[in-house]
């Protein structure tokens, strides 16, 4: 346990000190100062659209957090020789993998607390300068944004997955990229295929279409901006469904990851 505190640790202080994501983190707190001002365009619904505003631009610098680091998270250790030297000490690769893992996703939950701080300011000042009719739902903006966080965090273990059968950065991190979009449209194309569509395609083709729905994760079902600003309910069982899925197909990722990890060479 202490040696998996400690690589916890020390993967967070490693992102910490990352340069790259300092500026991407300045150039999110930029793009929420410029919430009002864009907001004000539409002068009817600037509270409805600052919301909309602040949760997707959280929702993308977490993703660029996210691709950043989870298709680093091992490239990195081997090209600088890091990996090898502490795999003499008394640690598992699977010990290490789930330590990198866990830094990685409370950096992007502290990312996701922060800016959303910031959000709220953001939010409350465009609200007052032009109330709205509809009221501020803070803990349907908060599920959006714990929604985003879990969502993200399942879109890491993805980039993990992708770096341990990867000797490079790229593929790791384009990969993410794909599997992220494929994921936040399979729902609608899965809908489309079981729909009248489906019944003029091969039997085939509509197993194949269903197959991948279910092998990539639907980031779909995490979108919850619209409850955010409209204040639509959300069903408690259907929350509970979606959040259980996120850990569960996290779980089995590093599993799998955990497995070809142990099984790879290292110069």
């Amino acid at each position: 346990m202490d040696v998996f505190r400690a690589t916890v640790v020390m993967t967070f202080r490693w992102i910490l000190r990352d340069r790259v994501l300092h500026a991407i983190l300045a150039v999110a707190l930029l793009m929420i100062l410029l919430v009002p001002a864009l907001s004000t365009f539409s002068m009817r619904q600037v509270q409805e659209l600052s919301i909309t505003l602040s949760l997707s631009a959280i929702s993308f610098v977490l993703l660029m957090v996210t691709v950043l680091l989870g298709a680093s998270s091992v490239w990195r250790d081997i090209e600088r020789r890091y990996l090898a030297s502490v795999l003499t000490l008394p640690i598992s690769r699977t010990v290490f993998l789930l330590g990198r893992f866990c830094g990685i996703a409370c950096f992007i939950a502290l990312c996701g607390v922060v800016l959303g701080a910031a959000a709220a300011v953001i939010i409350s000042v465009s609200s007052a300068q032009y109330p709205s009719d509809i009221p501020i739902h803070w803990d349907k903006i908060g599920l959006a944004l714990l929604a985003d966080i879990a969502k993200y965090i399942m879109l890491a273990s993805v980039g993990i997955f992708f770096s341990t059968v990867s000797t490079s950065f790229y593929f790791p991190f384009f990969a993410s990229i794909g599997i992220y979009l494929a994921g936040s449209g399979s729902q609608e194309v899965y809908e489309y295929v079981s729909g009248q569509f489906g019944k003029e395609m091969g039997s085939v083709s509509v197993a194949l279409f269903k197959a991948v729905y279910y092998l990539i994760p639907n980031f779909a079902a995490f979108d919850l901006k619209v409850p955010a600003i409209y204040g639509v309910p959300v069903l408690p069982a259907g929350l509970g469904l979606t959040f259980s899925y996120a850990v569960l197909y996290c779980a089995i990722l590093l599993c799998v990851s955990s497995y070809t990890f142990s099984r790879r060479q290292f110069p």
